[in-house]
């Protein structure tokens, strides 16, 4: 053995023993338990053992999501290194911030793209809405780190989130589970699998989970009366409930139904086709949402004709409550003709179709087909000031249908020594956005009847792994891409009359974008031993342009173009220690370009009103992305498991365009919205043997994150501090196996922290925040059969 390669397995043992208890030296001579049964991947196209295959991939298997209590996508981010997935504040409906190592979105407008591809059963889901997924009846998930350019359906910048259902087997298993908690929480889920005939099987799954709410909306006159310190006398908030329970209602409430139904046609080993149906219903109140801030003196437009309260800090109303409401009088003194109403509700319904035919073609030539369509309306209201003034509102309508095609030829050559795949991607979305925007401290009300927004995509692309020598692969991909992207203009008056004179003129009005883009990916592997591995890698991503779709005013209608990513990496896979230790390392870096931020300021498209509303999509500049990840898995003894990761992000601007700078604007210090420099987690189970066969494993999970900004332009305002949340979990097992019952505590030490904020303090003057979840528990009984 080589001086390196001692060198390094031994790093790599003194680190694991030094995290692990004693006992552990004495298991890890010889008599140390072997890994589970190991994770398959696809990420090239093939199914791979996840150690072989030379990409940073974090892959959760269905045990341990549970094993974890985790039972929706935002949850699994905690360990999964370099990934942010937060549920987005209420202005942005149902639909989620998602970054990797940096780079994402966080604006769910059907105008921008997702930084990060996520995937159902390898069909993309094309928007950011709805991306908080159920984790309903999964095998697997599979997070890819870092630009996909030529390995997924579609480009996809800052890596890939790939959830997996399990298939049919036609074996007569199935499960039934029912949970219990905090504040009248109740899950049901449960799942068949059954044969039809010799060559057909089918496989159904449910949901449904319903909470109350962790946030409190109370009435402002009926908790401060008219007349007392924060509520004047003359022109005060009247009360809009009787005095005594002052409580109108609750936020982050939990009110979900998901089914899946699956057909499998499998009548032998050259031909697996399979069917899959699923139906999702969200209808809940608006995401819990809490004044932080609030500071504006500003004159009439806050107050209009009816109130002569400023919009200041006697609106915050604690940790867990505010003052919402949903309705906007007119306003004939500050020019504003209509009322308006948001409820402050979240609805979202949808439904897809996915058919996948794997079909064998020759021994070693396989076609793949990939067919999905998928089709949602979406709608949701939000009192942005979280308070009883008329200051700003919104309500939104988004409908969108979706389809995509996806083949590929893969086969092997040369005895195998080749692995290849071509094929094309081809999607086609049309969405329409319509939305009503009541900005009172601007004096400005307009709707949207529905921004059309049709989109197309086009793509071929090409992989081959070739083992040159034997331990040594080349893997290499190439990509062409076209796409189009239009965008059609509706502003009106709120009640849907033509004339609206700040942005009437945009109506009917469409802008344009189509591109052409060759992506690339070159791969060197090397396989030292049968448990170590190593690799390099260069490959390149983009994220296509647009039109601003948020323009306030005619003059913020901009253009932005693609953005870009030209990423190194190396990295490391191991298991040694009789394959007791699992090590896994990767570090990188990565030239972006051309960042794509939403901006809150834009004075050089507003003239003469440098505090005017802005919402503006453009290219903020270019930034280098260094940084480096762990993960690791320990068995030190059977039945016990301890598994951590561990990453670093150094986001450093190198430029800034002059259309995101100004005193307002992007800085050369600031760091893209949702980017953590540090996280890690770390986590230990041990499955106790009891009298007659049952066992209990009790399970304890800490993760950390570092502070991060909600904003391009990152400022006080907009800074999340950074916290450190606790679970444990307790589950018994009878001696058949197939009766589970848990005991789950969540936020064991009950952390304040906010996952998301949205910053209006330019103009408004006020921030809103959205609390993560305090302590809960539940108990949760699984039966299967």
């Amino acid at each position: 053995m080589s001086l390196f390669k001692t060198s390094l397995m031994s790093c790599a043992a003194v680190a694991a023993i030094a995290i692990a208890p004693p006992s552990f030296a004495q298991d890890a001579a010889g008599t140390g338990p072997a890994n589970p049964d190991e994770i398959i991947v696809t990420a090239q196209f093939r199914a791979q053992n996840l150690q072989d295959t030379p990409i940073a991939i974090t892959a959760v298997s269905a045990d341990m999501l549970d094993a974890r209590s985790q039972t929706d996508i935002s949850q699994v981010a905690g360990q999964a290194p370099g990934l942010n997935l937060q549920p987005n504040n209420a202005n942005f409906g149902p639909s989620m911030a998602a970054s990797i190592r940096g780079v994402g979105q966080y604006d769910p407008s059907p105008a921008v793209e997702p930084g990060v591809g996520l995937y159902v059963d390898d069909v993309y889901y094309p928007s950011l809405t709805g991306g908080v997924f159920d984790l309903l009846d999964l095998d697997r998930v599979e997070i890819l780190r870092g630009p996909q350019g030529t390995l997924a359906g579609r480009n996809s910048i800052g890596g890939a989130i790939k959830l997996y259902s399990k298939k049919p087997q036609g074996d007569g298993s199935g499960m039934v589970q029912a949970t219990y908690g905090s504040r009248n929480r109740l899950d049901l889920r449960g799942s068949a699998d059954f044969a039809l005939t010799n060559a057909i099987s089918a496989r159904i799954s449910a949901a449904a989970k319903r909470q109350d709410g962790y946030v409190k909306v109370y009435d402002y006159g009926c908790v401060n009366p008219v007349g007392t310190a924060n509520n004047p006398a003359q022109g005060g908030i009247p009360a809009i409930r009787p005095s005594g329970d002052c409580q109108t209602g609750t936020m982050g409430d939990v009110n979900y139904q998901a089914a899946r139904g699956q057909l499998r046609y499998n009548p032998s080993d050259t031909l697996d086709i399979n069917l899959s149906a699923d139906y999702v219903s969200d209808n809940r109140a608006q995401a819990g949402s809490v004044l932080v801030s609030a500071d504006n003196a500003a004159p009439g437009a806050l107050r209009g004709d009816y109130y002569n309260v400023p919009f200041d800090s006697r609106f915050i109303c604690g940790p867990y409550c505010n003052y919402a409401t949903d309705l906007m009088p007119a306003d004939a003194v500050n020019g504003i003709a209509y009322a308006t109403q948001q409820p402050v509700t979240t609805k979202y319904e949808g439904y897809g179709l996915s058919g996948t035919i794997d079909l064998a073609l020759t021994d070693n030539l396989q076609l793949k087909s990939i067919t999905g369509y998928r089709s949602f309306d979406s709608s949701y209201g939000a009192d942005a000031d979280l308070s009883p003034l008329p200051v700003n509102g919104s309500s939104t309508d988004i409908s969108t249908d979706f389809f995509s095609q996806e083949l590929r030829l893969s086969g092997t050559l040369a005895n195998d020594a080749i692995d290849y795949t071509v094929g094309g991607y081809y999607s086609h979305m049309k969405t329409s956005f319509a939305n009503v925007q009541d900005i009172r401290y601007a004096r400005l009300q307009f709707a949207s009847l529905g921004d059309d927004v049709p989109a197309e995509s086009l793509a071929f692309f090409a992989h081959a792994s070739w083992e040159v020598l034997y331990g040594l692969t080349v893997n290499a991909g190439v990509r062409r891409t076209h796409e189009n992207k239009d965008y059609t203009f509706s502003r009106r008056f709120a009640d849907g009359s033509v004339g609206q004179p700040v942005v009437g003129p945009l109506d009917g009005l469409t802008g344009e974008y189509s591109e052409n883009r060759w992506d690339y990916r070159a791969n060197l592997q090397y396989e030292w031993t049968p448990s170590l591995m190593t690799y390099v890698q260069f490959s390149t991503g983009y994220k296509g342009g647009g039109i601003n779709p948020r323009p306030y005013f005619a003059s913020q209608v901009q253009p932005f173009s693609s953005e870009s990513i030209n990423a190194y990496e190396i990295g490391l896979k191991s298991d040694f220690l009789d394959r007791a230790v699992r090590l896994n390392l990767s570090a990188y870096y990565n030239r972006y370009r051309d960042i794509q931020m939403v901006l809150t300021s834009c004075p050089a498209f507003t003239p003469g009103n440098a505090v005017a509303p802005c919402s503006m999509t453009a290219n903020a500049g270019d930034a280098d992305v260094k940084g480096f990840e762990a993960e690791t898995t320990i068995r030190p003894l059977a039945g016990m498991l301890i598994d951590g990761s561990l990453s670093y992000i150094d986001f450093e601007y190198t430029s800034i365009a002059a259309a995101a700078s100004g005193p307002q604007g992007v800085k050369l210090g600031d760091v893209a919205p949702f980017t953590s420099e540090w996280k890690w987690s770390i986590g230990a189970q041990y499955e106790a043997m009891l009298p007659g066969g049952s066992s209990l494993t009790p399970r304890f999970d800490v993760t950390y994150q570092s502070g991060l900004y909600t904003a391009a332009n990152n400022a006080p305002s907009n800074f999340i501090p950074s916290y450190t949340l606790a679970t444990a979990r307790l589950t018994w097992r009878n001696g058949e196996g197939d009766l589970d019952i848990s005991l789950a505590v969540t936020n064991i030490f009950d952390k304040y922290h906010l996952v998301t904020s949205f910053d209006q303090s330019l103009g408004q003057g006020s921030v809103a925040g959205q609390p993560g979840r305090p302590r809960e528990w539940s108990v949760t009984a699984t039966k299967r059969f």
